[in-house]
């Protein structure tokens, strides 16, 4: 998929597994378990799935997967998977190495999108990306320096210390034009102030919906992640964005799904639905 100046690359950078209740919050199994099968754990796949945009100018990658600094415990809570798919792997099968990366963009500091922000070489955890500049929203940046009680497990320091440390971390505030095709839009369910990142130009737009929509089976309005701190600002979010998506056939991409890459939305009246489901 060609954006403005942007060449639009899909990364999968693995897998893992969450619980299926804290998924999909009030929605019963009985209905998420269609879409979304739990194993004996209650646990459902779901991915890593990040995006590259490269330009003559920039390679940017939008969130990082989850690394690999993490614990043998936590790892096989979470059932890391990396026997097929790995960030590195994808990133040099399209030609690039990590040092190409110009900058990258992080929807939120959560472990499962900015894990791959930093690796641990020598016992120390250093940036992944040399060259490049991460951009993350200033208040996000706040909250998960000080999380509260609910969510701070979902954020381990050494995933983004290592970067404000060697000033590779630059902050932003609002709603950002990052340039010409690229425009940061803040959301502030899920945790505070996380990016959602479109792609646009005057032709087609693509929104990089991080856990707003982590999934296709995330569209209905009432499917909101017992995750998200917020519950009723999200549901207000995706009731904006869901309009906009359908009534301009904007693609929406879902960081999560392992079934679904990306898609257009369709609304009947009614309910807004998933009508065409595609790889870029």
């Amino acid at each position: 998929m060609q954006i403005g100046e942007y060449k639009v690359y899909s990364i999968q950078a693995g897998l893992f597994k969450l619980d299926g209740g804290a998924m999909f919050g009030v929605v019963p199994k009985v209905m998420w378990n269609r879409t979304n099968p739990a194993d004996e754990s209650n646990r459902i796949e779901m991915c890593t799935r990040t995006l590259l945009l490269v330009s003559p100018k920039r390679k940017i990658l939008v969130d990082t997967g989850i690394g690999y600094k993490m614990s043998k415990k936590l790892n096989e809570i979470y059932a890391v998977d990396y026997s097929e798919h790995t960030l590195e792997k994808a990133i040099g099968s399209l030609g690039f190495k990590p040092e190409d990366i110009t900058d990258v963009i992080l929807t939120h500091l959560h472990f499962d999108h900015a894990g791959g922000a930093t690796k641990v070489v020598d016992n120390e955890a250093l940036p992944s990306f040399d060259n490049a500049v991460y951009y993350v929203q200033e208040k996000h940046l706040d909250w998960a320096v000080n999380p509260s009680e609910r969510d701070k497990a979902s954020f381990f320091p050494k995933d983004f210390e290592p970067l404000l440390a060697r000033k590779q971390l630059k902050t932003v505030s609002e709603e950002f034009r990052f340039d010409d095709n690229i425009t940061l839009l803040p959301l502030n369910g899920h945790t505070r102030n996380m990016q959602m990142v479109k792609v646009h130009d005057d032709k087609e737009a693509l929104f990089y919906a991080a856990d707003l929509f982590p999934m296709s089976s995330h569209i209905p309005l009432p499917y909101i992640m017992g995750y998200d701190l917020f519950p009723l600002v999200t549901l207000e979010e995706k009731r904006k964005y869901l309009a906009e998506m359908s009534e301009k056939n904007y693609t929406v991409f879902f960081e999560h799904d392992p079934y679904v890459e990306a898609g257009k939305v369709g609304f009947d009246g009614k309910s807004y639905f998933l009508k065409e489901k595609f790889n870029i």
